[in-house]
C-alpha cells in the first residue's frame, strides 16, 4: 500500500510539473499607468488570452515604465528582456517614416480618417517590424490632440520663444515650426516638467491632460483635433512562434477585440475627458480662425516634409489616401 501511494504521489508530482512546464507567461511592458484606457484594454486583453487558452498563456501587464521606458520598450522586445510591449508609434519614426504617419498634424482628423491611414500604413509597418522580428497584435489611437498653455493662445506667435513639450520628433518639428523651444519629455514625466519649468505648454490628447491633471500645471486648453497617435502592441514573434497554434490563434482572436474594444474607448473618452478638463477649472476653447490656418499650414509643411523621406512608397500611401476623402 505504501508503495502504491508513493507511486501514486510521484505520478501526481510528474503530472502537476508537465502542466507547469505547458504553462507560458509573457511579460508585457506599457509606459503608461493603470488609470489609462489603452492600459485597461490591455489588461482586457491579457484577461481574454488567459480564458481563451484555458490558462494555458498568461501575460503580466508590467505598467507605468516600471520594467522599460517608452523608448526603450521596442529594443527590450527585440532582445528578450520582455516578450510583448506597447509603444507609441509615431516615436519611432527612425525606424520607418510610416510609424509616424499618424503623428502629422491635420493628415487625419478624427477617427473615420485615422483608420483610413492605419489600413493603408499597416503592410508597411507590419514588413518593417517583421525586419526586427516582431510581430503587431493591435493598435489604438489616442483621442484628438490638443494645445495647452499657462497663457490665452490667439496665434502661433504666442508660442514664440515658449518651451514645448515634445514626446516625438514630429512634435518636436511642430514646435520648432511655431517658433517654440522643443524639449522631450515622456508622458509620466509631464507633471515634473512643468512644474520645474523645463516646459509651459504641449500637445497632447485631453486624455494624456487628465491623466497628468494638467489643471495643476496649465490654464487654457484648444481642442484643435490636429492628429489621432497610435499606440501599438507588438511581441516578439519568436515567442509567440513557439506557441502552439491553437494558442497562437487564441492571441490573434484576443488582440481583434481589443482592437476593436480600444477604438470605442479612445472615442468615448474624448468628449468625456475634455469636458473634465473644464470642469476642473481649465479654460476650454476651440482655436480662433487665426490660429487654426497658421496651425494646418504648418500641418501641411510637414506632410511635404514626411513625403520627402518616404519615397515613392510614401507618396503611393498619399495617393492612395487623397482618393478616400
Amino acid at each position: 500500500m505504501k508503495t502504491l501511494n508513493l507511486i501514486s504521489a510521484t505520478f501526481g508530482i510528474i503530472l502537476f510539473a508537465t502542466a507547469s512546464l505547458a504553462q507560458t507567461n509573457i511579460s508585457i511592458a506599457t509606459a503608461y499607468q493603470d488609470t489609462n484606457f489603452h492600459t485597461q484594454n490591455i489588461a482586457q486583453f491579457a484577461a481574454d488570452v488567459e480564458k481563451m487558452t484555458n490558462g494555458d498563456v498568461t501575460f503580466t501587464l508590467h505598467t507605468g515604465a516600471s520594467l522599460l521606458k517608452m523608448p526603450e520598450i521596442m529594443r527590450g522586445i527585440q532582445t528578450g528582456q520582455v516578450q510583448a510591449g506597447e509603444i507609441l508609434l509615431s516615436a519611432y519614426g527612425q525606424e520607418s517614416p510610416f510609424f509616424e504617419v499618424d503623428g502629422i498634424p491635420f493628415l487625419s482628423r478624427g477617427q473615420r480618417t485615422a483608420w483610413q491611414v492605419y489600413e493603408l500604413t499597416l503592410p508597411f509597418i507590419e514588413a518593417s517590424l517583421q525586419e526586427k522580428g516582431l510581430m503587431p497584435l493591435f493598435a489604438v489611437p489616442w483621442p484628438g490632440q490638443g494645445l495647452y498653455a499657462q497663457t490665452e493662445i490667439n496665434s502661433t506667435s504666442d508660442f514664440e520663444g515658449v518651451k514645448f513639450r515634445a514626446y516625438n520628433a514630429l512634435t518636436a518639428r511642430f514646435a520648432e515650426l511655431m517658433g517654440a523651444i522643443p524639449t522631450t519629455v515622456q508622458s509620466a514625466e509631464v507633471p515634473q516638467a512643468f512644474a520645474t519649468g523645463v516646459v509651459s505648454a504641449m500637445i497632447t490628447s485631453a486624455a494624456t491632460g487628465n491623466y497628468t491633471k494638467a489643471w495643476d500645471f496649465t490654464s487654457h486648453y484648444y481642442d484643435v483635433n490636429a492628429m489621432n497617435n497610435k499606440n501599438m502592441v507588438i511581441m516578439n514573434s519568436s515567442a509567440f512562434n513557439d506557441l502552439s497554434e491553437e494558442n497562437q490563434m487564441a492571441i490573434l482572436k484576443a488582440a481583434a477585440k481589443a482592437e476593436a474594444r480600444g477604438w470605442i474607448m479612445s472615442n468615448d473618452v474624448q468628449t468625456e475627458l475634455t469636458a473634465n478638463l473644464g470642469a476642473n477649472g481649465m479654460t476650454v476653447d476651440i482655436p480662433n480662425d487665426t490660429l487654426l490656418a497658421q496651425l494646418e499650414e504648418i500641418g501641411a509643411t510637414m506632410v511635404q516634409e514626411w513625403l520627402a523621406k518616404s519615397g515613392e512608397e510614401g507618396a503611393t500611401f498619399y495617393s492612395a489616401y487623397q482618393a478616400l476623402e
